[in-house]
């Protein structure tokens, strides 16, 4: 939301200009960023054998006739499995996020007839989650031997030495022959370069290009001189059409200071699914609505929510209104299936809706009800459909206020903030191989947070994930707390809390959108236009009201921050629906 963006710069700035404020003690950096509350513990190492399993058991998945759970998926000649069991190959005990070394691993076992590609890494900050595709080649030609390899580093001449060991570890780089890519790095505990099929290179029509994602170990990009880093990679182009597919293997490079991850130096590839038109190894129905009831989000709202969910329908049913430019004193009531909401078209203004004008009903659909809720899932295929995204959206009929914190002081922002309708959305990124939950993407406003299922808070030993909503402006979080959108104790409040108001998505939900099936979309879906008015306020009775609650500097402080915040940012545009993010098509960022 640009309001916030701007907010939070600008009473950043205040911040600076002010040094003498006093401010409550700074919180522990968190290593996952300030979009996820502190926990205020110690990372520490951990056993390297530490495994995470998801709580429960999975089932049986529903029977298909595509790849769907079968442990294989055919990318066009080329047949892939999912290793996620390891042997551990060398251990390093400091570097890397928290500097505490990371674990490098190879697949085992490995299917007959199937060959690596390349090892896994991880940092000694998480438990093992991790998996690498191996591959058979069906037709011939599609794999082939390295050539040679290239000692891209090794542990003799580094600083990196383990305390209690004299182990050394030597990452290589595989040569590929022309026409034909590496997809990954071999790591061994003895200066002798591999045998050369110890791993495989991959035809180039059966790869694509990849691109730096996350840093797993080295020493970063604030060394002086020229040293080792380690990073994840993924397919660098990444949406529901895109064929790209992740092999999780790491990208090893000698880095400096200098060096800006550009992706046109890469020495790896990742692969390509040729056979991605065809959508056999996504989900069916059936299978889709197993995984649903296994992973479904339960939402917690805190206590003191005014501005709870709703169906679309019930929105609708209670009184909403459709208006049309240049007939703002006619609108018209919107039918409970949305039917008459025009379809498609360029988002230029022409429509918009609102709330009921009657007082009464208004209240009412601002409160939403959240027993008459509904999420809308949408199903698309991700990482050339070795993959399955459920984007699961929520909808509120309203949106309410921010409120600052600014030291020891929270500001209201009174009506600044406010907006008609709401669509939020957590998205569960399940592996076609096997059914298993690998990530859970958290939408924060304009952004969110992609965080692996072993950081995620699941309900009670099942296996459905919890998920916190922020106090009026229904941003999702993963722990309960207070994130602040700034720097130290000045920003944009996002509090939540467990409560007794929940919404259990897998009770009522319906599937909106899949690109693999063939559904009945709702006409509500293919409204393309805002789902609120653009809302002005009057700045001087906004601003009257926060200053007569400041007192000294911080009232000062204030007064100057308003002089320089541009009038625009006192009206909130409606929200588009979901099918208008860009998030619909491409990957969640």
């Amino acid at each position: 939301m640009l309001f916030f963006f701007v907010i939070y710069l600008l009473v950043l700035d205040m911040f600076l200009i002010y040094p003498k404020l006093q401010f409550t003690k700074k919180r522990k950096k968190n290593p996952m960023g300030n979009c996820i509350p502190s926990l205020n513990k110690e990372i520490k190492s951990l056993p390297n054998d530490a495994i995470f399993k998801l709580p429960s058991p999975l089932p049986n998945w529903p029977p298909g006739t595509g790849d769907f759970g079968s442990g294989y998926i055919d990318l066009g000649g080329l047949k892939v499995c999912q290793i996620v069991t390891f042997n551990k190959v060398w251990v390093i005990d400091k570097g890397g996020p928290d500097n505490l070394g990371a674990t490098f691993y190879e697949p085992s076992p490995i299917p007959d007839g199937f060959s690596m590609f390349g090892c896994y890494c991880q940092p000694n900050n998480k438990p093992l989650f991790g998996w690498v595709l191996v591959g058979k080649d069906n037709v011939g030609e599609i794999l082939k031997n390295p050539i040679d390899y290239t000692l891209v580093w090794s542990s003799e001449s580094s600083k990196f030495k383990n305390k209690n060991s004299n182990d050394h570890g030597y990452i290589w780089l595989p040569i590929p022959p022309e026409g034909y890519k590496a997809l990954g790095h071999v790591v061994t505990t003895l200066p002798e370069k591999p045998a050369l099929d110890k791993i495989q290179c991959v035809r180039s029509d059966l790869t694509d290009e990849l691109e730096v994602e996350s840093w797993v170990w080295g020493q970063g990009t604030t060394s002086k001189v020229n040293g080792i880093n380690v990073h994840s990679v993924r397919p660098q182009e990444r949406g529901v059409k895109a064929q790209g597919v992740s092999v999780g293997t790491f990208l090893a490079r000698i880095t400096s200071d200098k060096d800006d991850d550009s992706n046109k130096t890469l020495s790896l590839a990742c692969l390509k699914n040729n056979k991605f038109s065809t959508f056999s190894s996504m989900p069916n129905l059936s299978q889709i609505q197993a995984l649903f009831e296994q992973y479904s989000p339960i939402i917690y709202f805190h206590p003191k929510e005014k501005y709870l969910p709703s169906s679309v329908n019930w929105y609708f049913a209670n009184g909403a209104l459709l208006y049309q430019k240049s007939q703002e004193s006619n609108p018209s009531p919107i039918e409970p299936n949305g039917s008459n909401l025009p379809q498609d078209g360029p988002n230029d203004g022409a429509y918009w809706l609102d709330l009921p004008i009657d007082e009464k009903n208004k209240e009412k659909a601002i409160k939403g009800d959240l027993l008459n809720s509904e999420v809308y899932l949408h199903i698309k295929p991700m990482l050339g459909a070795t993959f399955t995204d459920i984007a699961v959206w929520i909808f509120y009929p309203f949106n309410g206020p921010g409120t600052a914190k600014l030291g020891l002081v929270d500001v209201p922002f009174g009506k600044i903030g406010e907006h008609v309708g709401d669509w939020e959305h957590v998205t569960l990124r399940i592996s076609n191989f096997n059914g298993v939950l690998h990530k859970v993407y958290f939408s924060q406003h304009s952004g969110g947070t992609w965080l692996d299922a072993p950081q995620v808070e699941f309900q009670n030993g099942s296996n459905k994930v919890v998920v916190y909503s922020s106090l009026n402006g229904h941003a999702v979080y993963p722990k309960p707390g207070l994130v602040l959108q700034g720097g130290g104790d000045i920003g944009i409040r996002n509090d939540t809390a467990k409560s007794n108001l929940v919404l259990d998505c897998g009770k009522n939900y319906s599937i909106i959108a899949a690109e693999n099936l063939e559904i009945i979309v709702p006409a509500w879906l293919n409204y393309t236009r805002e789902w609120g008015p653009k809302l002005s306020y009057t700045l001087g009775d906004e601003v009257e009201k926060i200053e007569s609650s400041l007192k000294g500097n911080l009232k000062g402080a204030f007064e100057k921050l308003v002089k320089v915040l541009p009038n625009e940012v006192y009206g909130e545009e409606g929200p588009t629906g979901p099918k208008m993010k860009g998030n619909w098509n491409r990957d969640e960022v």
